[in-house]
């Protein structure tokens, strides 16, 4: 069995909740409430500034040469083309730009990304990397699990979305990533990664569950 593999495995409860979160389970009937999806759209969009910045510093710590350049293309590529992205989303949704770049992240996204930074910055490359596999992988392991509502989901934006994390371009990326976590020496602690597998896979649940209640209470 793969280390990506035992984490996912360890994890699979939070994981399986994830997936039955009712704002993950809507969104792919096509049911979910549009102010409850405007919602999680600008708080991930202010999210991922600081999953590029994070990526950014992960580069700077990589144990090799190829794995400095990978992730510094998945930075780069967050900060160009899954932004552009998103910019579409926002016109479609008919969110100026200017009211997401204003938006106060909520508790639960100050606290995940405090937590990836501090994570990269303060732990070990290994430690850094496996953090961030959560947040990739489910999404991809989200579209493959509800794939088939997709086919009577009535919501085209919806259909958009979800159909991105089945695309061979983002499994790629996510294949990248746990090959990387896969390739760590396997006389790194086990218990340390699974800890932090596990805490980002339980942020990468409230943040859903965020998103679907609303919660607007700030730090």
């Amino acid at each position: 069995m793969t280390l990506s593999a035992r984490l996912k495995k360890d994890a699979y409860p939070v994981w399986e909740k994830i997936f039955h979160t009712p704002f993950v389970v809507e969104l792919y009937k096509g049911t979910l409430p549009e102010e409850k999806f405007k919602f999680y759209v600008k708080h991930d969009y202010n999210y991922l500034i600081g999953s590029i910045k994070n990526f950014s510093i992960l580069a700077s710590k990589a144990d090799t040469a190829e794995n400095t350049q990978l992730l510094t293309e998945i930075a780069f590529e967050e900060a160009t083309t899954e932004f552009a992205g998103y910019k579409e989303y926002l016109k479609k949704l008919e969110i100026p730009l200017n009211e997401v770049k204003q938006t106060e992240p909520t508790f639960i996204e100050t606290s995940y990304v405090s937590f990836l930074h501090s994570t990269s910055l303060m732990k070990s490359f290994a430690e850094g990397i496996t953090a961030v596999l959560p947040c990739y992988w489910s999404y991809s392991e989200i579209a493959k699990f509800h794939k088939n509502k997709l086919q009577n989901n009535p919501n085209k934006l919806y259909r958009e979305w979800a159909s991105l994390y089945l695309e061979e371009d983002y499994l790629e990326v996510v294949r990248k990533i746990m090959n990387i976590v896969d390739h760590i020496p396997s006389d790194f602690h086990y218990h340390k990664l699974k800890k932090i597998f596990l805490q980002a896979s339980k942020y990468e649940l409230l943040f859903w569950k965020a998103a679907y209640n609303l919660e607007e209470w700030h730090v």
